[in-house]
């Protein structure tokens, strides 16, 4: 169909746009000799994976337990949930394991070791796990050169879980811009993840995997020794965000949420849409960055932008349309009943707004629509 016989509010894929994503980062990552294990918290769809990976033999990286559930069920059988465990999660960690899943599981304290421990004793049965490391001091992790790094690995390998090796996200990366920045982020955390892998083995404990990345990070990694696998999930739609990092061109943004004029304010240089933050959520992440898109970038139907014009509020299920300040430039004569698209800050939390994809082809004419799922 056409894509003004779409009901409004929306969710665009532009197919394309999508495929050229996965192969430019492919193809940088190829040379480097590195496995990618892309994490599908941003598409939680199977279609979308299917497209990113050769096969459902090929590993993925999942941020709750219901997208390792779903992804079990699709065919995927080399799963890593890559947030901190905790033991109220373990018997359904252990289920997916019983039925054949290779899932591993992450965790960076003593306490979450002795739980897993337990686990294994409860269940009769190992869970491999990789022990997360603090590449910036931005969230999570044990820093490679803390004593504690040994005391954890001991627990889980002397109770009988199966240390399976380290992972680390730089995710202070997005406080970075442009190639040597994050080159350099890059190389901060592809060297601590190694690090902490020597450490392990020089005590005598087993370190098979490393594991590193993030989207930034992994588009500018120069080097990739001594890592096994790099993990990056926002590169197969690309956000505002990440232009505004220098990581793609606005051009490249895979995903945008339709919406329709209901309204002016003509005093005001207001456009009013009935797409408000229920449909862009309330994802502000280009507002530390030089330039500021409001709730999100519009363009016109085909997907180009009109100049300067931004979300500049949102409320449930109105959004605001206007000039960004200081523009010298001029509101554009939008009627009543038509359609703009608005390129979201975060494609994770705007795709997150929406059950399913509406698939665009090279003519922008809806060709397919995929469902995508949420919830833990």
């Amino acid at each position: 169909m056409n894509i003004d016989e779409l009901q409004t509010p929306c969710l665009l894929l532009d197919r394309g746009r999508m495929l050229c994503n996965i192969a430019r980062l492919k193809n940088h990552l190829d040379p480097l000799n590195s496995q990618l294990r892309p994490h599908v918290k941003t598409a939680k769809c199977p279609e979308i994976v299917r497209l990113m990976l050769g096969s459902s033999s090929d590993p993925i990286t999942v941020s709750t337990l219901k997208e390792a559930e779903q992804f079990a069920a699709a065919g995927y059988r080399d799963i890593l949930y890559a947030v901190g465990i905790v033991p109220s999660k373990l018997p359904r960690a252990m289920s997916l394991r019983r039925n054949g899943i290779d899932l591993s599981i992450i965790l960076d304290t003593i306490e979450a070791a002795k739980s897993v421990v337990s686990a294994c004793d409860k269940y009769k049965a190992s869970i491999p796990v990789l022990i997360e490391i603090d590449s910036d001091g931005h969230r999570a992790g044990i820093r490679c050169d803390d004593p504690m790094l040994i005391e954890v690995a001991r627990v889980l390998h002397d109770g009988g879980a199966e240390l399976r090796g380290v992972m680390t996200h730089a995710g202070s990366a997005y406080k970075h811009s442009g190639a040597k920045a994050l080159s350099n982020m890059a190389e901060q955390e592809r060297a601590a993840a190694v690090t902490a892998a020597e450490q392990l083995r020089d005590k005598g404990f087993p370190c098979p995997v490393v594991s590193v990345g993030s989207t930034p990070t992994a588009t500018f990694v120069e080097t990739l020794s001594g890592v096994t696998e790099v993990r990056a999930g926002v590169f197969v739609f690309q956000d505002l965000v990440m232009a505004g990092l220098g990581v793609c061109d606005i051009g490249d943004i895979a995903i945008s949420v339709l919406t329709t004029i209901i309204g002016r304010q003509k005093e005001k240089g207001w456009i009013l849409v009935d797409a408000g933050w229920m449909a862009m959520s309330r994802d502000r992440g280009t507002a530390s960055q030089s330039v500021d898109q409001g709730y999100g970038l519009v363009c016109d139907q085909a997907g180009k932008p009109y100049p300067d014009l931004i979300m500049v509020d949102a409320n449930q299920e109105h959004g605001i349309l206007a000039l960004r300040q200081g523009s010298q430039s001029t509101l554009p004569d939008l009627a009543i009943g038509s359609m703009v698209r608005i390129l979201p800050n975060h494609a994770c939390s705007t795709a997150s707004q929406h059950n399913c994809y509406n698939v665009l082809d090279v003519d922008n004419k809806a060709m397919d629509q995929w469902q995508r799922f949420s919830g833990w």
